[in-house]
């Protein structure tokens, strides 16, 4: 399956923000529930959420959190800025790509991505970029749908995965917890359910060690 360019998957990301509110919503409670709350009830300090798409997290974040969002698509990000003024959030929100983020190494203290990860083309460059942004000790939290380790639910998530990378580069089978260890990060905690088809994570970019004297 050849991922859609970057272009492409804009133009079809800015078509669907419309509909993805409601899309999205008999979704997230049959097999996603509790992992928006899960997943933000954790972030602290500077955050950047990636893929922050319509802003559905914002209502998840703890007080005192200040967030910097950014999505690939502008239509969604417009949609996340009238949320966040909706809700009183004083958020940072711009088009981006998670591939390359344009922040400074060690700039926040939590990496949110929820639901995100599974339609960025390449997933490592992007964690890589999570691990470069955030500070030593700092948390990167992540909910996804990924692959089953049921066989039989794994080749219908193939079968999906057909159809819904061509309409919007989404893949189904991907798995980003062994990536977050090999990328360097320590896991802290993680979730598995619904027949191991959706996994919430948590892990620290390990701190740098003590210079010598």
């Amino acid at each position: 399956m050849a991922d859609l360019g970057e272009d492409e998957l804009r133009h079809r990301w800015d078509r669907y923000s419309s509909r993805y509110d409601k899309d999205i919503a008999l979704l997230e409670r049959l097999q996603f529930a509790g992992g928006r709350e899960w997943v933000c009830g954790q972030a602290t300090g500077e955050v950047l959420e990636v893929a922050v798409g319509t802003g559905r997290n914002f209502a998840h974040y703890p007080a005192g959190v200040r967030v910097t969002g950014i999505d690939l698509s502008p239509a969604m990000v417009e949609i996340a800025r009238t949320r966040a003024r909706e809700l009183g959030l004083d958020a940072d929100l711009r088009e981006g790509d998670a591939q390359a983020l344009p922040f400074p190494d060690a700039s926040f203290d939590t990496v949110v991505c929820t639901l995100g990860l599974c339609g960025v083309p390449d997933e490592r460059a992007a964690i890589a970029e999570m691990h470069r942004v955030l500070r030593p000790g700092g948390t990167v939290l992540l909910l996804d749908h990924v692959g089953s380790h049921h066989a039989v639910v794994r080749f219908g998530q193939r079968l999906l995965e057909r159809l819904t990378v061509a309409m919007i580069g989404d893949y189904q089978t991907r798995r980003p917890l062994p990536l977050l260890e090999r990328a360097g990060f320590e896991l802290t905690r993680s979730e598995r359910r619904k027949l191991g088809t959706v996994e919430r994570v948590a892990a620290l970019k390990r701190p740098a060690p003590p210079s010598s004297p």
